[in-house]
């Protein structure tokens, strides 16, 4: 493999990763569709996401998964079990499509940028989230969690079909959620 795709799935894995901060399952599902269909190549010891007992198992997770936050109360108790969820899942997912590298060089890539990128968008969506609650009483969640659901699968296809885009789309999105959040809190310090 030539570096230029070792690169590319180092950004694969970090756009899934990115996509895992959103929904946890939806982008395993995605990568383990397809590794299944042949779409996409899985490090050699994450082979086992690409079989069908994979696929239908993280299906009902995701499913789940996704039910649950259209549930008042449980979105907020996901949130809290998710954000933990979401780190250890963008270090495997990041691991299971970063080929070619020794394997000291994936797994700490795999944790910094995959975990990483995983626990930041996490971070911000469950902020999103509280902010909705706040603002709206809880009845903006569904639009919050419909977003959050459209966003986890997006990502994941464009991670898997146009891995440059899909990091774009994430830093771009981080970068509007931290200038929205400087603003937020400037005026908060300026009315009190």
């Amino acid at each position: 493999m030539s570096g230029f795709d070792v690169v590319t799935s180092v950004v694969l894995g970090v756009g899934l990763a990115a996509a895992v901060g959103f929904r946890v399952f939806v982008p395993l599902l995605v990568a383990s569709i397809g590794a299944y269909t042949g779409h996409l190549q899985l490090s050699e010891s994450f082979m086992w996401l690409g079989t069908l007992p994979a696929v239908v198992t993280l299906s009902v997770a995701a499913v789940a998964e996704v039910a649950g936050y259209y549930i008042p109360g449980v979105d907020h108790l996901l949130d809290v079990v998710m954000t933990p969820a979401a780190f250890v899942a963008g270090i495997l997912v990041s691991a299971a499509v970063i080929v070619d590298l020794p394997p000291l060089t994936k797994w700490i890539t795999a944790i910094i940028a995959g975990g990483g990128t995983a626990a930041v968008t996490q971070s911000i969506t469950a902020l999103l989230r509280v902010k909705s609650t706040a603002t709206t009483a809880g009845l903006g969640n569904p639009v919050v969690a419909t977003a959050e659901l459209g966003g986890s699968l997006v990502i994941s296809l464009l991670a898997i079909a146009l891995p440059l885009v899909a990091l774009i789309a994430v830093v771009a999105f981080v970068i509007f959620a931290v200038r929205r959040g400087r603003a937020l809190f400037s005026r908060r310090n300026q009315q009190h």
